[in-house]
C-alpha cells in the first residue's frame, strides 16, 4: 500500500496550493479519504474528508470556505485545493485512507509553509 502526497511548498499569505495524494495497492474507490495536518508542537488535526463515492464531504471550521477536497477514483488520487492561505495553515499535511476504525493507511506527509 502506498499513499504519496505532493504539492507542498512555501507560499505567501493569501496564496494558494493544491496538494495531491496518489494511492496504490488497495481498492481506492472503497475507502473514504481525509487530509490531516500537524503543526509544530501541536496534535494532528483533521482538515477535510471525502467519502468513497465523492458525494459527501466535510471540513473543519478552520478551513471551511477556503479548502476544497476532491477525489478522482479513476486516477486513485485525492486532492486538497487550499486558497486564501494563512500563516496558521503552516503544517505537515497528511492524507489518510480509511474504511471503518481499524482499516487505515497514512501517507508520509508534505510540508506547507505560509510566510511572507
Amino acid at each position: 500500500v502506498q499513499l504519496v502526497e505532493s504539492g507542498g511548498g512555501l507560499v505567501q499569505p493569501g496564496g494558494s496550493l493544491r496538494l495531491s495524494c496518489a494511492a496504490a495497492g488497495f481498492t481506492f474507490s472503497s475507502y473514504a479519504m481525509s487530509w490531516y495536518r500537524q503543526a509544530p508542537g501541536k496534535e494532528r488535526e483533521l482538515g477535510a474528508s471525502i467519502y468513497s463515492d465523492g458525494g459527501s464531504t466535510n471540513y473543519a471550521e478552520s478551513v471551511k470556505g477556503r479548502f476544497t477536497i476532491a477525489r478522482d477514483n479513476a486516477a486513485t488520487t485525492v486532492y486538497l485545493q487550499m486558497n486564501s492561505l494563512k500563516p496558521e495553515d503552516t503544517a505537515v499535511y497528511y492524507c489518510k485512507a480509511w474504511r471503518g476504525l481499524w482499516d487505515t493507511y497514512w501517507g508520509q506527509g508534505t510540508q506547507v509553509t505560509v510566510s511572507s
